[in-house]
């Protein structure tokens, strides 16, 4: 797979989070995804399957998450991408680095695994 093609599905994921578009999310999984965050948060843990992936994507959105891009690097077979999150849900502030690493099958996401700076804070945001 080219560098292109990472880079196409790793923008559509990131954009169908910022849209909060579920089918345009569910178009870059596969039917037995999975997505991994550390945290003891609602969003912490592993997500299993397209479904519960969306709801997860689904849920930072509407919590007021904005999925800044800083960069994405590509690997042998898989891409990742470098964020700045940010957001204000009530009183709860979310200011943070990651990496989700974008494990492919087929030209769609495997899996997603997402190493974060500060995971207290997010458990703060998302509700621990």
């Amino acid at each position: 797979m080219t560098e292109e093609k990472k880079k196409e599905i790793a923008l559509t994921f990131l954009t169908a989070l910022q849209t909060r578009n579920a089918a345009e999310l569910r178009s870059v999984l596969t039917d037995d995804a999975v997505w991994s965050l550390p945290g003891t948060s609602a969003v912490g843990g592993e997500a299993k399957g397209a479904e519960a992936v969306v709801a997860k994507g689904q849920f930072l959105g509407s919590h007021g998450v904005n999925f800044a891009l800083l960069h994405v690097l590509y690997g042998w077979k898989d891409v990742a991408i470098m964020l700045h999150n940010t957001g204000q849900h009530g009183d709860k502030i979310l200011d943070e680095y990651l990496t989700s690493i974008l494990s492919l099958r087929e030209e769609k996401i495997q899996r997603i695994d997402t190493y974060i700076s500060d995971v207290p804070m997010l458990d703060r945001f998302a509700g621990a």
